[in-house]
């Protein structure tokens, strides 16, 4: 079968995020966009002002975990400049209704078609440069008095991904009965969770250092599982789900632990929600465990060496390089 050809948009996507990353950081960036000349020479209008509309793109060539970060960082920051979010929907329809976010959002396309709103695309800033903040905030207020939804540029960037996690919990948990539908856990065990990312890192890591900061060799997940196992006092038996690709005998060192369930070829939204579900979860450093951490309701015990944030709460453990952690912190879960 002949390979899909690309889409006009695609390459013109492909085209202009070359550019960004070629241009940003450069005196010259900012003055790409149209939104940066309004700022230069358009004063707002006398009127009414209206209540705009902030988002941003879930990246539709990315994993799951990645289009999560780009629609919380939409929602993130429509509240830090007193928009409304305008919900952008995720590539996978199946993606969409499984995480629910849509709920009580208006999407972009509703906004645009039958409010007449314009597209604002704006140039991607540094979150703690104070110039950057500013500068956003002067063209939002330069349209204050038209009807507009400001696009953040993809992959626009925020570290403490948690400062939504109440809303995002409200909205995924609306279909808990047909989430629990899909589990395997039982009620009579409790249930933990490990994620070890393999997969997309495991070639090319010695080169590559991108690869190679989110590599962890199977000895830290062997440490934190033994660490909590040995500290927690239970009253039920424990299962281990453990969340990988590859096949079960390049996990052979955790056959020494007691009723591990290898989960290697189950699909990408099943092991989302096992890791979500779950009564302890062992995050690996990936987006993929980490936005079920963010939407789970138990213990997490967690890389202390992350590019996002935690949360400073009892519920987050935090384990550092060869696994060791605080035990004391697991006695108030038993």
């Amino acid at each position: 079968m002949a390979a899909k050809l690309p889409t006009y948009g695609q390459i013109k996507d492909v085209a202009w995020q070359k550019v960004v990353r070629n241009t940003y950081g450069k005196s010259i960036y900012k003055s790409l966009y149209k939104s940066y000349w309004r700022t230069k020479f358009i004063k707002p209008s006398s009127g009414i002002a209206q209540r705009n509309y902030f988002t941003a793109r879930p990246h539709p060539g990315a994993g799951i975990g990645h289009q999560m970060a780009n629609w919380i960082a939409g929602y993130w920051f429509a509240k830090q400049f007193g928009l409304q979010y305008a919900h952008y929907p995720f590539s996978s329809p199946a993606w969409e209704n499984l995480l629910g976010f849509s709920h009580n959002e208006t999407d972009v396309d509703t906004l645009v078609r039958l409010e007449g709103r314009k597209k604002i695309y704006l140039p991607k800033f540094d979150e703690y440069n104070q110039a950057d903040i500013e500068f956003i905030h002067r063209i939002i207020e330069s349209y204050s008095n038209e009807k507009v939804v400001f696009v953040a540029e993809q992959d626009q960037f925020y570290h403490d991904q948690y400062g939504v996690i109440d809303e995002l919990k409200e909205k995924f948990y609306i279909n808990e009965l047909y989430h629990r539908s899909k589990l395997t856990y039982t009620n009579d065990t409790f249930n933990i969770a490990i994620h070890i990312r393999r997969g997309d890192i495991t070639s090319g890591r010695d080169q590559n250092s991108n690869l190679s900061m989110r590599w962890q060799d199977d000895d830290y997940f062997e440490n934190v599982l033994s660490n909590v196992l040995d500290n927690l006092s239970l009253n039920k038996p424990i299962s281990v789900y453990l969340f990988s690709q590859g096949e079960k005998s390049n996990f052979a060192s955790f056959d020494r632990f007691k009723n591990v369930n290898y989960c290697l070829h189950m699909g990408a939204q099943e092991s989302f929600l096992h890791m979500v579900y779950a009564d302890l979860l062992i995050t690996s450093k990936s987006s993929f465990s980490y936005k079920p951490a963010l939407l789970n309701k138990g213990v997490k015990v967690c890389p202390r060496n992350f590019w996002h944030g935690y949360p400073q709460t009892s519920d987050w453990i935090l384990a550092e390089e060869n696994g060791a952690f605080d035990v004391n912190l697991l006695a108030t879960k038993s």
